[in-house]
């Protein structure tokens, strides 16, 4: 699960970077930020050293996925808006919920200490890539995202909790943060703004 979610946030880090025509150091900065910055939040609350310092793999992995995306970037126009690139986020983003899900569990934490690692794991690395690209975090505001990998804690949770194997647990947590990402994708799903919610009250109001 680390593993794909390393390559597959670092090929979307760097199409971000890529699209707001940084330089190749940018690009791998970016793109090793998005598939960073989740894993060592997650290991930092944890109490452990973050597995990125541990392991010469990791960045490699994250380079290859760095490597994708400017090879993507020479044949494709947009290749952070292509059906690969946003493929690559859906499974990162399932990956990365598994694995802060796993972690958390194996640590012990609570209930609420599992679905928040595993979205902290899931969401964090976009949400820091962003910043560095000099814009809000769309997490907070656009798109069905980080609820698709609460969603998927939640699930993994209640698996174990159930009595289910921790590699049945992983399976439901990756199956149910990919397939609602995808259909989020697919239907434009979208959580409500207050000021939507305002709208439609006013509306209400204003019929008979």
């Amino acid at each position: 699960m680390n593993t794909i979610g390393l390559v597959a946030f670092a090929l979307v880090g760097s199409a971000k970077a890529i699209r707001e025509e940084f330089d190749l150091f940018g690009i791998a900065v970016v793109g090793l930020a998005m598939a960073f910055a989740g894993g060592v939040t997650r290991d930092l609350l944890v109490n452990r050293v973050p597995l990125a310092l541990q392991s010469p793999i990791e960045i490699s992995l994250g380079l290859l996925g760095v490597s994708l995306a400017v090879g993507l970037s020479v044949v494709l126009d947009s290749p952070d808006d292509h059906p690969i690139s946003l493929l690559s986020d859906a499974v990162g983003l399932a990956a990365f919920a598994t694995t802060g899900a796993i972690v958390a569990t194996d640590t012990g934490v609570s209930a609420f200490g599992v679905v928040a690692v595993a979205t902290i794991n899931a969401a964090g690395g976009g949400a820091f890539a962003d910043i560095l690209l000099d814009r809000s975090p769309f997490i907070l505001f656009d798109d069905f995202y980080a609820s698709c990998a609460v969603l998927g804690g939640s699930a993994y949770w209640l698996v174990v909790t159930a009595g289910g194997a921790g590699s049945t647990a992983a399976g439901v947590c990756a199956a149910v943060t990919v397939g609602i990402r995808l259909a989020a994708i697919n239907y434009g799903w979208g959580l409500p703004t207050a000021q939507i919610l305002g709208l439609t009250r006013q509306e209400g109001d204003d019929n008979p």
